[in-house]
């Protein structure tokens, strides 16, 4: 473990306690957690069971001179860790495991951890960025409510690298600090658009139905369609973009706004039909010739952090955990978002293996599992 990117990363996490009456060392309680999670542990008796089975095979990667960390020990410490020092070591651990080239798109969206609300105080907010291009999560920042999201966003961009990236957010975040902020770091947005923005919005709204009512006649539109099939589903999405925006007298109030959209999303199941359409705003220029590629695949992608969402509640249980004081819900939210990008970059098991059988299989086979602390 002495030369893993994550030793390196997450080594200089700070430590609250006090240095005479430490008998874990930090580096070793927070990678024991973070193995114990990725088999199946979701609960500190669970970390401190799985753990204690496995002494021998942890004393090959740490020393644990004074035995296995009990789970008072594991709750009283993640309960109190400084989460911010927790997510600088996280950024800088996925920064190394991202690739940071032009042109990839990150989704920044909030997720609520329902099981940390207590009577006196609601449950936390974390705002979350993730890398369509690695399959990834590259940081959180925790808001204590929804509406708090405005401020975290901003906040959460300065942590990480963004430089010729596309920026996603839903219409919470489109705002036109935000926007300076993602221009401010080299990066372009494409951004949702709803009744938050209201006449914005509905000016957007009455372009593209003029420009479908007329057929297009004089609209320079770029569009692409797409056709999924797939268990008595059919999905038909329809993209829209164009550079024509010189008629929004406000335009020059969104900072390098060059382009606006809509996607309409048609799915059939047994014969019944639902539509859905979604506006959008963006400092990207649609293509002078072609389909709106880099728009649709912008969109499309952010739909890939909503599912590493219901990957954190369905398979980490995530909203099932009543761990609640100081830091604990928003560290150990990001235990679970370590252990489930190291199970995403894994490659020994087959590709379509689901995260819940590497889960299981991790708990049961220690050959699997040094396999993936290799992959460290």
């Amino acid at each position: 473990m002495d030369k893993t990117m994550f030793k390196s990363a997450f080594e200089n996490v700070s430590d609250f306690r006090q240095e005479w009456k430490v008998k874990h060392k930090l580096i070793e309680i927070i990678f024991t957690t973070v193995i114990a999670t990725i088999a199946n542990a979701n609960t500190w008796i669970e970390v401190e069971s799985f753990v204690e089975a496995k002494k021998e095979w942890f004393k090959k990667y740490v020393d644990l001179e004074n035995g296995v960390p009990s789970h008072d020990t594991y709750k009283r410490v993640f309960e109190n860790l400084d989460s911010d020092s927790f997510n600088r070591a996280f950024i800088s651990w996925t920064s190394k495991l991202s690739n940071e080239s032009a042109g990839r798109i990150i989704a920044v969206d909030g997720k609520t951890s329902r099981g940390s609300h207590t009577e006196d105080r609601k449950a936390i907010h974390l705002v979350n960025a993730w890398v369509e291009e690695n399959d990834l999560l590259l940081g959180q920042l925790k808001t204590e409510e929804k509406s708090n999201e405005i401020t975290a966003i901003p906040e959460l961009l300065d942590l990480l690298f963004i430089k010729d990236s596309i920026i996603t957010i839903d219409a919470m975040g489109t705002q036109k600090k935000i926007v300076e902020k993602i221009i401010g770091k080299e990066a372009d947005y494409v951004l949702s658009l709803k009744g938050n923005q209201g006449n914005f919005n509905e000016e957007v709204k009455s372009y593209f139905e003029d420009a479908i009512e007329s057929n297009f006649r004089d609209y320079p539109v770029s569009r692409k369609t797409t056709l999924e099939k797939g268990h008595g589903r059919i999905e038909k999405r329809e993209y829209y973009q164009t550079n024509d925006i010189e008629w929004y007298v406000e335009k020059d109030k969104w900072k390098n706004l060059s382009s606006i959209g809509m996607v309409r999303r048609t799915v059939t199941t047994k014969g019944k039909e639902s539509v859905e359409v979604s506006y959008f705003i963006s400092s990207l220029k649609t293509p002078e010739e072609g389909p709106c590629e880099v728009f649709a695949k912008a969109v499309r992608s952010h739909w890939g952090v909503e599912s590493c969402h219901w990957i954190l509640d369905v398979v980490f249980r995530e909203d099932h955990s009543r761990v609640r004081m100081n830091n604990g819900a928003a560290n150990q939210s990001m235990l679970k978002k370590i252990a489930m990008n190291i199970l995403k970059q894994e490659t020994i098991t087959k590709k379509k293996t689901s995260l819940k059988l590497k889960r299981y299989k991790a708990s049961i086979d220690e050959s699997f599992l040094t396999k993936v602390v290799s992959e460290l």
